[in-house]
């Protein structure tokens, strides 16, 4: 059972209250007519999603969705992020079925994806009550707020340790080399949409950026394409502290092991947020609203702060997961990267190269 008593209980009134305006009128700032949306999609009967979301965070989300809308069968399709790009432009170039919905975490790709024209242009009755910065042309939206973190070994890195600062990092795996050597991990920037995201605005906000690129380097930095296979080699010991980590998914794990220390940087710290868009072609569009919907809604965002744990980008919603929480904790070091064409700068194909050139001259990668 995902969902805790008190919540379920006031999913249980907000779901009651959802039925009784469909069958009468739409919700508050809903179109008048959205229960023919509703009623379409029932008819379509089936929901496609290609996403880079762990399927054990999309559960929670899946399950209430499908309690909504029980007319729906929803087909969610887990990959990493270079992945969701790849087979959907694969499929869309063959005109072959493809995915409704695309949901990941990589926001440059999804935002080359609506650029290019792949994404309808919907604007979902919520909009409103999400962060101007999260919307892109009413095509693509920003539905999470989740901090990048640094992870490590609370049995093997002491507490003073433990980096406060992207300096503080530097400073540690330069001056504690032999402790670190062959420890440390972060995404494999040439597999991992994620990765390179968060790699290219490091090295925008941080004007040391190259000194802390050649201090993973020095150490013999690991890299993966995984934020799971990451945390299992931190839990392990095998690494011993990991660096620009999805911090909803560390945070999750250290709640059930004790092994995994979750720190976030005051200098600055990134702050993903996982984009959705509807593919134009879609076979299922109602039913791809239905999902933007239902994700930026508050009821939505509830379950993505108090179950799914991907913390919540809605400010009315209440949790240990939200811009509230982290606004509280972190302040203006907060960095939320925009959903914006900012995010395609690193895609051209001759900076994508050129960059990719130095970072493994800096970290020794060949």
């Amino acid at each position: 059972m995902f969902i805790k008593k008190p919540l379920a209980s006031a999913l249980a009134i907000l779901s009651l209250s959802f039925a009784l305006n469909a069958s009468a009128q739409a919700p508050a700032g809903y179109p008048a007519d959205y229960a023919k949306i509703v009623d379409a999609a029932k008819k379509e009967g089936k929901l496609v999603i290609y996403s880079a979301t762990d399927s054990k965070a999309a559960e929670p989300l899946i399950k209430d969705f499908s309690a909504l809308y029980p007319g729906v069968k929803v087909e969610f399709n887990d990959m990493n992020s270079t992945e969701v790009y790849n087979r959907f432009i694969s499929e869309a170039a063959a005109g072959g079925a493809t995915a409704d919905v695309l949901w990941s975490s990589s926001m440059d790709l999804q935002v080359k994806l609506v650029s290019e024209g792949y994404g309808a242009v919907y604007k979902s009755p919520e909009a409103a009550a999400i962060p101007a910065w999260s919307n892109f042309k009413d095509t693509a939206y920003g539905t999470t707020f989740e901090p990048v973190a640094i992870v490590y070994n609370k049995r093997l890195v002491s507490a003073d340790e433990v980096p406060a600062t992207h300096a503080d990092l530097t400073k540690l795996l330069t001056t504690k080399a032999d402790k670190f050597r062959n420890k440390v991990t972060t995404y494999d920037i040439e597999k991992s949409g994620v990765g390179f995201s968060f790699i290219t605005e490091d090295a925008q906000l941080n004007p040391q950026f190259w000194d802390l690129a050649k201090a993973l380097g020095d150490v013999g930095v690991r890299v993966q394409s995984s934020t799971g296979t990451m945390l299992e080699r931190i839990s392990s010991g095998e690494n011993l502290i990991g660096y620009n980590v999805i911090g909803s998914y560390a945070q999750a794990r250290a709640a059930k092991d004790p092994s995994i220390g979750v720190a976030f940087t005051k200098d600055y710290n990134l702050v993903l947020s996982r984009v959705v868009f509807i593919n134009k072609s879609a076979k299922n569009m109602n039913a791809a609203k239905l999902w933007i919907d239902y994700l930026l809604s508050k009821r939505g965002q509830a379950i993505i702060s108090n179950e799914s744990q991907l913390y919540a980008l809605r400010s009315d919603v209440s949790g240990n997961a939200t811009l509230a929480t982290l606004t509280t904790q972190l302040g203006t070091a907060l960095k939320p990267i925009p959903v914006t064409p900012a995010l395609l700068q690193y895609l051209d194909q001759t900076k994508r190269l050129a960059f990719l050139k130095q970072w493994k001259a800096a970290a020794g990668k060949k």
